[in-house]
């Protein structure tokens, strides 16, 4: 086993003498080290006894080699063209410059002389070293040489598919079949993998003319992710692989498909929901991740405790039906979800019709709408109410029949949960009356409205504080005395992608419908007369809800702007 001595002196015993580590934690590193090998700096900064740059920059001084911080550089790409990817991935090492005949290289271990002397002979160039922190080594190779290049570099290396790259007019049908080879199979997972672990919502993979890109939706945008231009000729490959794995009809390339598939990914079973379309350059793929750990209670949507308390309320009624308002993407399936986890147990049925179903839960019962045989919201919900429910979730309100069906079953006794689109809670009536659905079926029938829009949350590691006026958050009635306040924003770092946020929340306006409002949606009168005698009863604003948010350091003004 390797050891790092410096200077006659071992560099666990400087950490301890610097205060760096505890002798605890130096031991139970030692521990780790003695049985699975590998460097005790590592060992120490893996294990979270310490930050990567407080223990490599001491032992940069001792071992009289440069420690190198790879995050915030930008590397020229004629220098990524000297090193192939296979070895930069096996050699666990980065290029970063190349001036006067010698290649600059970041190193996890620059003391191995044999590596070195390997580097120097299969590079045919001097090499410099530096020293870094392993991972950050790999997250820069996985940025500049793409997600899976080593995979891709491989099959291109091999002696069938190079043949075939000569005459190319052959590969691409060639490698349909192959989405079951080792390779393809490789390199699927390494991108559901880095998926999960990015904590992506969808994952896009998308042929154009020359190429073919594959995007991650991150917190509500999308970003692209580096991936070789070698892919290209795979795509279908992947496609193919991915049709595997979701049990849809790999030879047919002409009509839209859509399944589902679950793969354990680091100990915990993930379901993703694939959609294949057809387009002009191949097929292009939409899989949306529905991890278990999306799946919220209704405690930790991002509730204020008074609207916490409202939500309970509404969720406790023994009949009517509460709505769920925003548009596309604003987490309304999140939220019923939550709310008929809050209901699930033995003595409750709860049915629900959903298009398609999310997640499925222990306990409900759950009918997927097939609107090509003539399973519709509408029809489903018919056949549920001969199914003795206590509580009905209908997906979404999309026609006047399913509305009306909606509306009557919460009529007859029961409880329904469901969603519209529409900007704010004190629309949904006025929608509703629009569909042609009468007055007073709509006043008798709303117990309360719901509208929600999601807002990224700061990253913890790099938000700060910054100036603003008060007169921002005075327009919702705060009631602050100072003129300029302090609030929160963030510049990125290294942990958010450099985006400044980390995960999101949801803002909620909630609107709780009583006797007068009830005389209101009766009189056919606007929204905003709704909205106004809704306020004078305690509603909160969705800008308002999310204003409180901002002060409490949660997210940054412009988010709260731009979604409201």
């Amino acid at each position: 086993m390797k050891k790092a001595f410096v200077k006659d002196r071992l560099i666990g015993e400087i950490l301890l003498e610097k205060s760096i580590v505890t002798a605890e934690q130096l031991k139970l590193a030692l521990d780790v080290q003695k049985e699975k090998g590998g460097y005790l700096c590592s060992i120490i900064i893996e294990l979270r006894f310490a930050q990567p740059q407080e223990v490599l920059k001491i032992l940069s001084c001792q071992l009289n080699v440069p420690y190198f911080e790879l995050e915030n550089t930008k590397i020229d790409e004629k220098v990524i063209e000297k090193v192939p990817v296979r070895i930069a991935l096996y050699y666990k090492l980065m290029p970063y410059k190349f001036e006067n005949g010698e290649l600059s290289v970041v190193l996890e271990d620059p003391l191995d002389i044999h590596k070195l002397d390997d580097l120097r002979l299969l590079l045919d160039t001097d090499i410099l070293v530096y020293l870094s922190y392993k991972k950050d080594i790999l997250d820069t190779i996985q940025k500049y040489y793409g997600v899976g290049a080593d995979i891709l570099d491989e099959i291109m290396a091999r002696p069938d598919v190079e043949k075939k790259i000569k005459g190319r007019a052959s590969i691409i049908k060639d490698l349909e079949s192959s989405g079951d080879d080792a390779s393809i199979v490789k390199f699927v997972n390494q991108i559901f993998t880095q998926a999960v672990e990015d904590s992506v919502t969808d994952i896009h993979i998308e042929p154009f003319e020359n190429e073919t890109k594959i995007r991650f939706r991150i917190d509500g945008f999308l970003y692209e992710v580096p991936i070789p231009e070698s892919i290209k000729l795979f795509h279908q490959s992947i496609i193919s692989r991915i049709k595997i794995l979701s049990n849809l009809d790999i030879a047919e390339h002409r009509l839209p498909q859509d399944g589902r598939m679950a793969i354990r990914i680091k100990g915990e079973e993930i379901e993703f929901r694939v959609s294949i379309l057809p387009s002009y350059f191949g097929e292009s793929v939409q899989i949306r991740i529905l991890s278990k750990k999306s799946f919220l209670d209704s405690a930790n949507l991002g509730l204020s405790e008074e609207a916490l308390k409202k939500v309970e309320f509404l969720v406790d009624k023994p009949h009517g039906i509460v709505f769920v308002t925003g548009p596309t993407g604003s987490g309304k399936t999140t939220s019923l979800y939550a709310f008929l986890n809050k209901k699930n147990r033995s003595e409750v049925k709860i049915i629900t019709t959903e298009d398609p179903v999310e997640y499925q839960i222990r306990g409900i019962i759950q009918i997927p709408i097939h609107t090509k045989i003539g399973l519709t919201f509408a029809e489903g919900l018919r056949s549920i109410l001969r199914h003795d429910p206590d509580i009905i979730m209908v997906g979404e309100v999309r026609d006047p029949e399913t509305a009306e069906i909606t509306i009557r079953s919460s009529m007859t006794g029961h409880l329904v949960f469901s969603t519209l689109h529409t900007n704010d809670a004190s629309s949904a009536p006025t929608r509703l009356i629009d569909m042609g659905i009468e007055p007073f079926l709509v006043a008798s029938s709303i117990e309360g409205i719901i509208a929600q829009r999601l807002v990224r949350v700061l990253c913890p590691k790099c938000k700060n504080k910054v100036k603003v006026k008060s007169s921002f958050f005075n327009e919702e009635d705060f009631n602050i005395k100072e003129d300029i306040i302090e609030v929160f924003e963030s510049k990125g770092c290294p942990d958010c992608r450099f985006t400044g946020f980390r995960g999101r929340t949801a803002i909620f306006e909630i609107l709780v419908v009583n006797d007068e409002i009830r005389g209101l949606i009766f009189e056919r009168v606007t929204s905003q007369v709704i909205k106004k005698k809704a306020l004078s009863y305690g509603m909160e604003t969705l800008r308002k809800d999310g204003l409180r948010k901002v002060l409490n350091g949660i997210t940054t003004l412009s988010e709260v702007m731009r979604v409201t």
